[in-house]
């Protein structure tokens, strides 16, 4: 008797086991998210002082671009934040999350060696400080590079747990995946 070789195939749905970096990626995506929404939710009652507060910074923007920026910071804010909580294109909202990370940092240095005295609006309305209030951009600054450290680590590593990512674009097979159950492993075999 003999059969031809047949071929066992894991299912479709056969899941990579999860890794401790997909947990501290989902940490770091939570992390990112939220911090984004609540940056935005705070800006998003009053564009138009958004606006004004974008004018503080002094950068030499113009008021065109300065307005630009204040109605459209908040709602990126929102959305970026939303598409990291849910872990849809990571990598691609790491990498605006890491864009303004930059900006914000830059605007804060900025502010700092300019000697302004502004609350520098990221979760809030802002402003001018009054002379008893000292302006906190140390504190402002190590923040933002921190939240961009973590945006580094997702453009470099977007695969984390519980995302919407991992659940629309998994792979194929599991041939495609870089960890193949050991079980899942099975080769051609000849019948007698």
């Amino acid at each position: 008797m003999s059969s031809e070789p047949s071929r066992v195939t894991p299912p479709r749905a056969l899941r990579r086991p999860q890794d401790w970096r997909d947990w501290v990626g989902l940490a770091l995506r939570l992390l990112t998210g939220v911090v984004m929404i609540w940056a935005g939710a705070t800006k998003i009652g009053n564009l138009p002082l958004n606006v004004e507060q974008v004018k503080l910074y002094q950068l030499g923007l113009g008021d065109t671009l300065s307005t630009l920026i204040g109605y459209a910071q908040p709602p990126l804010e929102l959305v970026v934040g939303a598409l990291l909580v849910v872990g849809l294109f990571t990598r691609v909202a790491s990498v605006l999350n890491g864009l303004a990370m930059i900006v914000f940092t830059f605007g804060i240095a900025w502010a700092w060696a300019h000697g302004l005295r502004l609350d520098c609006g990221c979760f809030g309305q802002g402003g001018i400080l009054s002379s008893d209030q000292k302006p906190q951009y140390l504190w402002d600054i190590i923040r933002d590079i921190g939240l961009l450290a973590a945006s580094v680590w997702l453009v470099i590593r977007p695969r984390t747990a519980l995302s919407v990512d991992g659940w629309l674009f998994r792979p194929l097979s599991v041939d495609d995946d870089d960890h193949v159950p050991a079980h899942a492993e099975k080769t051609p075999h000849q019948g007698s």
